[in-house]
């Protein structure tokens, strides 16, 4: 991004022949199979408990619009994260809002007839506002496209997108009271409370605003920071009349309303099925950028254009791994969790390259000849636990989505001179007061996406992993000195409600040193193939970290105070002491960087008797927090796939000499813990963090996992139980691999030989550049473990 131009112009059209050649391969394998794969996508599942961003199908992969119904974004949440926007149990509908990112969330429609009212109503007293009832079995959701009758009004309201710009249509019944509802100024989802606001008409079609919002996390994080988004849009028909709102009241005829609560009303007189089209062009720099986007997006295409589009394009992508089976309920599964991977994080920057900067500045990506950035800027939430899921399908099958990640990350390194593990429009929201970016960054170096600045990347990481001084709250890891000092985070006592990290040690004490040994052990293998061999030796060293806290007489990780003593009044399964979301039983095994000294100072026959044991019990919970619909459900439990820590560890058998406990679990966990109920979908209401629970049903179910999050200086891929008959997927590096099963059934989960390119493969491990060369592999599968195969050679545990 800050390269000289003439390598810009190399990468944009590199990254364009891939696309092409991408679409190639796609359009072949659309064609031969010749089934739309967007039937399989359900974005229904889940939404008892989903987060912001999660229930968007008006939107494309990536996409800054992302246009959805909500039931509940006004009341926003009083935690900053929690669940808001649209739960499957309300039944009505309050808005059509455009923002949905990780604490960003803004401007709403909505369609009424008959008595004005400015203000949504409370889902308890409905007939208060202008929210409407509605009933599910008049909604259809899909990717790129989104259709629901308001029951109150008699009005169909539909939503589309292209990446920067909203689409609507609104489809009214005869009435001399037709309005349409511009609410901008009021909190949505996770924005926080507004700071201002302001719209206004330019003519008789065309207007403009803005909303200025301090997210709670902003506030802590980043607090002289904020989060702001701009809009133009066009409607298709002339309103009658315009008139205008705030939190103090109604003026009737009012062209512009600035302040808090600050909205427009147009008024129409319909005729019967008569339909209003309007798009909307957004931005998080300018008004002109989002009329910029707008216009070169959306210029002289229809709604109806724009959904065909918008679905040819989930169409493209989601077919990139293409399966097959005759059990449509694992095709729901998998390609609702492709879905909402792809949908998670979204596009920051313009199409000029304008992207936001800290406090509302502008910064300018550089771009090609013809004006257009190589990459795009992101939006992110926290990359905690993501390299078990996320980033290992981006480099199977979407490279792009990873090469974005990471020059963002070193825009806002070269900006503000630290990582940021989430960020909402270049400010530091990080949410869990640690940082895995260097390692992601690092596993995307041994992954071969080398598209950047090699020498600045390492930089960056190193001063992630060993920095501290003037470093910035927002960046987390404020404990690095300690861990430096000590080898690891002495243990301070807390409330469990703050996170404090400090220079002397923190209150997640524990799952700190565990992380940083981990995040450690990645920037030690990126300084060995850079040749820093002093960087290696320091960072090796730190990667054990762990062994500091492991506590021989209970065989778990323990917190340790400064004074070398395991803490007292110790709980395995307390979690906030000393463990972040999470406790001791689960935290134990957070040692990917080195699960053969695991194992070992274990003991080989106690570890697995005790992985096996607690993988029995969780699934009487099954694997999480049993049926209780909350984030947090499983954090005591003994173990948790709702949450980020766990999500490694049913891989771990394969390093243990029982690899077909590995294909027994994982099975299990892709049958009975995902689901395709709104309840129940990834848990019971459990925390999926912008599409990693969907992303590790992705990889899972093709059989193909690492522990180590491609972090190796030869990275490798695990193998266990695919799940479809046949998958079919295009790599990122142009080429396919085919993976058949056969025998292949619910009870056959057991891996009796696997061949790939015709020759037998006797590990349950391969380096990953031979999977990446394509080709096709075979597993053939019985419902009886052989334990003779890939037992003998476990997966390298190299130091």
């Amino acid at each position: 991004m800050m390269k000289i131009a003439n390598h810009n112009i190399k990468t944009y059209h590199l990254k364009n022949v891939r696309a092409i050649l991408t679409s190639t391969l796609l359009l072949c394998s659309c064609v031969v199979n010749g089934q739309s794969v967007l039937k399989y996508v359900d974005p229904d599942i889940g939404t008892a408990h989903s987060r912001w961003f999660f229930y968007t199908p008006g939107a494309v992969p990536g996409g800054m619009a992302k246009l959805a119904p909500s039931t509940n974004g006004h009341y926003g949440n009083a935690s900053g994260w929690e669940a808001v926007g649209y739960d499957t149990r309300q039944n009505s509908i309050e808005g059509f809002v455009h923002f949905h990112e990780w604490q960003v969330g803004g401007v709403s429609f909505m369609p009424t007839t008959g008595e004005l009212k400015v203000k949504p109503g409370g889902l308890d007293t409905p007939n208060s506002g202008y929210r409407s009832h509605f009933d599910r079995k008049n909604q259809i959701a899909e990717p790129g496209y989104y259709k629901v009758l308001l029951d109150d009004y008699n009005i169909t309201a539909e939503l589309t997108a292209t990446k920067r710009v909203g689409f609507h249509r609104y489809t009214f019944p005869k009435n001399d009271q037709s309005h349409i509802i511009l609410d901008i100024g009021n909190v949505q989802g996770e924005s926080g409370p507004v700071i201002d606001a302001g719209i206004k008409m330019l003519d008789d079609t065309h207007f403009e605003g803005f909303v200025y919002t301090y997210p709670k996390y902003v506030k802590t994080y980043d607090p002289d920071g904020m989060v702001n988004m701009y809009f133009y849009g066009e409607v298709n028909k002339r309103p009658d009349n315009v008139g205008s709102f705030t939190a103090n009241g109604i003026t009737q005829t009012s062209r512009s309303a600035n302040g808090k609560g600050a909205g427009l009303f147009l008024d129409y007189k319909t005729t019967e099925n008569e339909t209003i089209e309007i798009k909307v062009g957004l931005s998080y720099t300018s008004t002109a950028n989002a009329k910029l986007n707008l216009e070169t997006e959306a210029n002289g295409i229809s709604f109806d254009q724009a959904k065909a589009k918008a679905q040819q394009t989930w169409q493209q992508e989601l077919s990139k791994i293409y399966v097959e089976g005759k059990n449509d309920t694992d095709k729901v599964k998998f390609y609702t969790g492709l879905f909402h991977a792809l949908l998670g994080r979204g596009i920051a920057s313009d199409v000029n390259g304008a992207y936001p900067k800290h406090g509302g500045a502008i910064g300018q990506l550089q771009t090609d000849a013809q004006g257009k950035p190589g990459h795009d800027f992101i939006n992110t939430d926290a990359i905690w636990g993501a390299f078990w899921d996320l980033t290992q399908l981006w480099s199977l099958s979407y490279p792009d989505s990873y090469e974005d990640f990471v020059h963002t990350q070193l825009q806002l390194y070269k900006d503000k001179g630290w990582f940021g593990d989430g960020i909402a429009n270049s400010e530091y929201i990080s949410g869990v007061g640690t940082n895995f970016v260097g390692l992601t960054i690092a596993a995307a170096y041994q992954a071969g996406i080398r598209d950047y600045d090699v020498n600045l990347a390492y930089k960056a990481i190193r001063a992630n992993e060993l920095g501290w001084k003037d470093r910035k709250p927002g960046s987390g890891k404020m404990d690095v000195k300690p861990f430096t000092e000590y080898g690891y985070v002495p243990f301070l006592e807390g409330d469990g409600k703050n996170y404090i990290a400090d220079s002397t040690g923190a209150v997640f004490s524990a799952s700190h040193t565990l992380e940083y040994s981990f995040s450690a052990f990645a920037a030690a293998q990126m300084a060995k193939a850079l040749g820093k061999e002093d960087d290696y030796q320091k960072l090796i060293k730190y990667s054990n970290g762990w062994r500091y806290l492991y506590n021989p007489a209970n065989k778990l990780i323990q917190p340790k105070k400064a004074d070398g003593t395991f803490i007292d009044k110790f709980d395995p399964y307390a979690p906030w002491r000393g463990y972040q979301e999470g406790n001791a039983m689960q935290y134990t095994f957070y040692v990917p960087q080195n699960p053969e000294a695991l194992i070992a100072i274990q003991g080989k026959d106690y570890f697995n008797n005790n992985l096996d044991e607690i993988f029995q019990k969780s699934e009487k919970d099954g694997f999480g927090g049993g049926k209780t619909i909350n984030a947090f459900a499983g954090i005591t439990s003994i173990y948790n796939h709702g949450n980020e820590p766990s999500l490694h560890i049913s891989w771990l058998f394969n390093f243990s000499g029982k690899p077909w406990l590995t294909q027994k679990w994982t099975r299990r966990i892709c049958d009975e813990f995902y689901g395709v109920e709104p309840i129940h979908g990834y848990g019971y209401g459990q925390d999926e963090d912008q599409g990693q629970l969907g992303s590790w049903y992705v990889i899972t179910a093709l059989g193909l996992f690492d522990v180590k999050g491609f972090t190796d200086a030869k990275p490798i891929v695990e193998l266990s139980s695919p799940i479809f008959d046949k998958a079919t997927i295009a790599l990122g590096n142009h080429k396919q691999l085919i993976i058949e099963t056969k025998n292949n059934s619910k009870e056959n989960v057991y891996i009796q030989s696997v061949k790939f390119n015709g020759k037998l493969l006797n590990n349950c491990w391969l380096y990953r550049d031979e999977l990446m060369q394509g080709g096709k592999m075979v597993f053939t599968m019985g419902n009886q473990p052989n334990k003779a195969w890939g037992s003998k050679f476990p997966p390298p545990s190299v130091q």
